[in-house]
């Protein structure tokens, strides 16, 4: 069973979209086409995809501002957290699998950067939106967000298997992708031993940014 991972530039702050497809049934799914659609949607005709799903991975502006064109062009309803889909009625919740050929995709929620972050989850591919970037994690406006953040990571998206891909909602990071083990080991905010060095991080970034020359 293989899932085939497309990235996308799709605008914005250097935002990320996907295309996601079960290689055996062709079936396919769009995470955060944001600001264009169209090439998503067209290289999912060319490569005789057929699109199920549409995930945003949470409301941010950034990430939804392409829904109503995708809507257009798929005939499907972008799902964020807490939606129900249409196809399936499944709801988009923790731990809701949706079906995918011979694959599934498994909906992780990580409050913190927003309440309704999600990440997904198929096949050893890890959608992160806005939860996990290559070395740099979401942005958090308040203690309480940031803890929420800390145990996203730490008690769901870093029980994944260190060879797990990360494939990021932005292009933050020295490399467009990464993975589980690589951030674990390289991520300044994984690296913290507890929340509150984690929190204390989040609070003196731009002097740690100047201090490593992080961009």
């Amino acid at each position: 069973m293989t899932l085939l991972v497309e990235q996308f530039r799709t605008g914005g702050d250097r935002n990320f979209g996907y295309l996601a497809a079960d290689a055996e049934s062709r079936l396919a799914f769009i995470v955060d086409p944001s600001y264009s659609p169209q090439p998503i949607v067209h290289a999912a005709t060319e490569r005789g995809y057929s699109v199920r799903y549409i995930f945003s991975t949470h409301g941010h502006q950034d990430h939804t501002c392409g829904n109503d064109q995708a809507r257009r062009l798929t005939g499907l309803e972008p799902l964020l957290y807490g939606c129900t889909c249409p196809l399936t009625g499944i709801k988009v919740l923790d731990g809701a699998h949706f079906p995918l050929g011979s694959l599934d995709l498994a909906v992780i929620h990580t409050p913190g950067h927003t309440p309704d972050s999600i990440c997904l989850y198929s096949e050893g591919a890890l959608f992160t939106g806005d939860t996990l970037f290559v070395g740099k994690v979401g942005g958090t406006g308040t203690d309480d967000e940031a803890r929420n953040e800390y145990d996203s990571l730490h008690h769901k998206i870093l029980t994944l298997p260190p060879e797990t891909t990360v494939w990021p909602g932005h292009d933050y990071g020295l490399r467009p992708v990464s993975d589980i083990g690589t951030e674990r080991m390289t991520n300044p905010f994984l690296m913290r031993a507890d929340v509150a060095l984690f929190i204390d991080l989040k609070r003196n970034w731009a002097a740690y940014k100047k201090a490593h020359g992080i961009a």
